[in-house]
């Protein structure tokens, strides 16, 4: 009986793995669950799922929390803050980590939890993208396990040989290829995209997500930071890593091999597949997702990017290329930028140029300790800030 935590068991990525184990109840039990400010959402999944811990961001939740559980009888124990996050991730008594907190408030716990030694399912890209270095060293120290749970990482994984994911060259890899639906704004006239709405850019066409993935997948931001992520996972450099637009999102990626073979791996847009595969791997469960059916589908269209649409794209490859603190810059920029259009404060199209001039406002520098990483953090966004008018 395997124990998982689950930092960020609201979100979508949370709510899907709850699905997963719900469905093997013979096989995982949930040891801590964590929700930043979605009390009675919690709350619920604390009452079906009995966790031993349940973690909140604030003292005030925490009470809340606390509250609502103790009127039902359940005796979880209710903490709060970042500590709590990375003590519930390194505790003794868990096995894997599902780490699903959205933004920079993820790495901490994540990197605890690979200091740990434990099973890291990483839906946190930003782990990777601030702070790939780290990440990576604490991996090798402790022997962790990480297994990535993007829908395209987790197929370029899927398709390599078992064991070979960080040594490409040994394997006969060439490149791999990151497959990017394109967005609800792929084949929208480039000169409306000024006058795009939250609304709007948060329908994605293909996959149930959260509003700031939701903004990413529109501006490609989504596919750049999942570049970055993919060089780290996988020890390869920018110039091997290819993104090929994909609309119907049914091959999530592809890895290409130099005797001319291309792997691909198949399935319908849901998180559970890639969720069950981790959590389960070398072996495979039930994930409660559907079969395709290739007959249905007809045909698969690919096409290359245009970076006059998706100039986030190429900020992404600019960031990675640049190394050291370029990507913790690009990816707290991205955030700031992401939360100003949704509030109305900046048009769609403000956002990818916010980013830039912040880039190129703020000089990188190494990434020598998880310090670093924050304080690069916090002036990128204190610049993205003052960029944007009140």
């Amino acid at each position: 009986m395997q124990q998982i935590t689950i930092l960020g068991s609201t979100g979508s990525i949370g709510v899907s793995t709850l699905d997963v184990l719900a469905r093997h109840p013979d096989r995982y039990t949930v040891y801590a669950l964590s929700a930043h400010q979605r009390v009675e959402e919690l709350a619920q999944q604390c009452l079906r799922h009995a966790p031993k811990v349940a973690v909140v961001g604030t003292a005030e939740a925490a009470r809340a929390l606390e509250a609502l559980l103790r009127a039902q009888g359940l005796q979880t124990q209710v903490e709060y803050g970042e500590a709590a996050l990375c003590a519930v991730a390194s505790a003794s008594e868990c096995d894997t980590v599902m780490a699903a907190i959205v933004g920079a408030a993820g790495l901490a716990p994540t990197l605890a939890a690979a200091r740990a030694g434990k099973k890291v399912l990483l839906a946190n890209k930003e782990a990777l993208v601030m702070s790939g270095p780290l990440l990576m060293q604490a991996l090798e120290e402790s022997g962790a396990m990480l297994m990535p749970i993007d829908s395209e990482h987790n197929a370029i994984f899927q398709c390599m040989p078992s064991g070979h994911a960080r040594m490409p060259d040994h394997c006969g890899i060439e490149k791999i290829l990151l497959t990017a639906s394109g967005g609800p704004f792929l084949y929208r006239a480039v000169e409306t995209l000024e006058q795009v709405t939250p609304a709007e850019a948060v329908a994605h066409p293909n996959w149930s997500m959260g509003r700031k993935i939701s903004v990413d997948s529109a501006t490609m931001m989504n596919k750049g930071l999942e570049v970055i992520e993919a060089h780290w996972l996988f020890n390869l450099p920018a110039e091997r890593i290819e993104v090929v637009i994909h609309p119907q999102s049914v091959i999530h990626s592809m890895v290409s091999y130099i005797d001319g073979s291309m792997l691909a791996q198949l399935g319908n847009p849901d998180m559970r597949t890639p969720i069950a595969h981790a959590l389960a791997y070398p072996e495979r469960i039930a994930s409660g997702v559907a079969g395709i059916d290739l007959a249905t589908i007809g045909k698969l269209v690919f096409e290359r990017p245009d970076l006059v649409r998706f100039p986030c794209l190429k900020l992404a490859y600019d960031a990675l290329n640049a190394g050291g603190s370029a990507p913790a810059i690009l990816n707290a920029a991205n955030e700031i930028a992401v939360q100003a259009f949704l509030d109305g404060r900046i048009g769609f199209r403000m956002i990818d140029r916010l980013i830039a001039r912040v880039m190129d406002a703020q000089p990188g520098s190494a990434i020598t300790d998880i310090d670093a990483v924050f304080e690069q953090d916090r002036r990128a966004r204190e610049l993205a800030l003052s960029f944007i008018e009140p």
